[in-house]
C-alpha cells in the first residue's frame, strides 16, 4: 500500500495552495499548521530550497472519533497534505494515505474512521 496519493497539476504555487485550502474545506477540513519548508531551511541551515509546504489537515469530528477510538492516534495527527513545485506551473499536491499509516495500530473502529478519511482526502486530490 503506497504512503500517499498525489496528482500533479498547473499553475502558481500560491494558487494551487488557495485551491488545495478550498477543497480541504469542501470536505470538511481545515488547516491547523502550516510549514514553509523553504523558508524554514534557509532561515536555519541557509539553504536554497525549491517552493514546498507542508499542510497540516484536521477534520475536527474524524479527529475527535479517532482519539476517542484510540488515544496514542494523535501522534498521526494531523494528516498532512504537501504542495511542492516540481519546475515553474508544475505543482504537485500529496496527502498522507492514513490507511496506510494507520494499519500498524490494531483497532476495527480506527480502521473504519481512517476508510473514510481516506476517501475524503483522495476525493481531495481528485478534484484538483
Amino acid at each position: 500500500m503506497q504512503y500517499y496519493f498525489n496528482k500533479v497539476v498547473n499553475g502558481t504555487f500560491e494558487d494551487v495552495i488557495d485551491k488545495v485550502t478550498q477543497r480541504l474545506k469542501e470536505e470538511g477540513f481545515g488547516i491547523l499548521t502550516e510549514i514553509d519548508v523553504t523558508e524554514t531551511l534557509k532561515k536555519k541551515l541557509d539553504v536554497d530550497f525549491k517552493k514546498y509546504r507542508i499542510l497540516g489537515a484536521c477534520n475536527p469530528p474524524y479527529a475527535h472519533k479517532a482519539l476517542q477510538t484510540e488515544d496514542k492516534i494523535g501522534t498521526m495527527l494531523p494528516c498532512n497534505v504537501i504542495v511542492q513545485e516540481i519546475e515553474a506551473g508544475v505543482i504537485e499536491v500529496a496527502a498522507v494515505n492514513p490507511m496506510a499509516s494507520m494499519q500498524a495500530v490494531e483497532n476495527e473502529k480506527l480502521n473504519e474512521v481512517a476508510n473514510e478519511i481516506t476517501a475524503m482526502l483522495e476525493n481531495v486530490i481528485e478534484k484538483l
